[in-house]
């Protein structure tokens, strides 16, 4: 096998799984670029990327611009000379000169299934509006958001109880193992190249904590989706009692009421009227708390 030099720009833990993957197949890891530190906690402390992590341990080269537009990161790159840039949630726009730059192109593996859910926040969305399969799509980049031709897709159910957090592990892993069965053919250019649907282009927007207050006049599995799609940020909430929490872990009831009356509240945990049915949240967070069983907060912290 000739080895090909590979530039990896991803920042999140979503990307670690498919930068591991491309370690694993033997090219050469000519460096990795991430977003910079950034403070995080109550202590403010500059805190690594988990790309930049995993790209320490294996000794790779790390470069953390701010920006990649005035032609210092181009020229870098032209000094890198990688044949392919990969590319997992870097959280910047490649601008047309970078795109230019490797002969084999730019890819980038993308969490859903191409043209639904172009941008930001694809898992979420998937889940806020209520999909029941999503996947992961690898594509050939150019200057439009996530508008590439399609190189390859692979399907997943998305499971009834199953928040984004829990997405996001199982399609890191499927985004790795699909780049692993697919970088051969892009390398040696036998890729195919399918163009996007543009028509049937839907957004997955940045999600914002105006989305977390729960409207309790909405449908139950509306309901149970916004809980499922916020967690782990920035999180769904209600206002319990005189307190406003956060809601973790949720399914549909069978009860009815006045859409936000609380109609048992419980060993079965938490269960408050909607717009139809009912919901039953199960694992809940007070402030300044952890989170817990709702069942358990309720024996000592009645709300009514």
């Amino acid at each position: 096998m000739t080895k090909s030099r590979i530039l990896f720009m991803g920042t999140p833990a979503f990307a670690c799984p498919t930068l591991e993957a491309l370690y694993e197949t033997g090219h050469t890891i000519c460096a990795v670029f991430t977003q910079p530190d950034k403070p995080k906690d109550r202590g403010m402390q500059l805190t690594p990327p988990p790309v930049k992590e995993l790209a320490l341990s294996h000794g790779t080269p790390i470069y953390q611009p701010a920006t990649l537009k005035g032609g210092e990161a181009a020229n870098l790159i032209r000094e890198l000379a990688p044949d392919l840039i990969v590319v997992v949630a870097y959280g910047k726009i490649l601008p047309k000169e970078i795109l230019d730059i490797p002969p084999k192109g730019c890819i980038n593996v993308h969490a859903s299934l191409l043209p639904k859910y172009r941008g930001a926040a694809p898992i979420q969305w998937a889940i806020l509006n209520g999909e029941q399969v999503t996947g992961v799509t690898i594509m050939h980049m150019d200057v439009g958001l996530d508008t590439g031709d399609i190189i390859s897709m692979r399907e997943t159910p998305v499971e009834p109880t199953e928040t984004s957090g829990a997405l996001f592990t199982r399609l890191s892993t499927l985004g790795a193992e699909l780049l692993a069965d697919t970088i051969s053919s892009i390398l040696d250019g036998t890729a195919t190249r399918t163009p996007q649907q543009s028509d049937a282009a839907t957004y997955a927007p940045p999600l914002s904590r105006d989305q977390s207050p729960v409207d309790w006049t909405r449908p139950a599995q509306s309901i149970v989706n916004q809980i499922r799609g916020l967690n782990p940020w920035p999180m769904a909430t209600a206002e319990l009692g005189d307190k406003i929490f956060k809601l973790h872990t949720v399914h549909v009831g069978q009860g009815s009421g006045v859409p936000g009356t609380i109609i048992v509240a419980g060993a079965t945990g938490l269960e408050i009227a909607a717009g139809d049915g009912s919901v039953i949240i199960t694992t809940l967070q007070a402030p300044g708390k952890k989170a817990m069983a709702a069942a358990d907060y309720l024996r000592g912290n009645p709300i009514r």
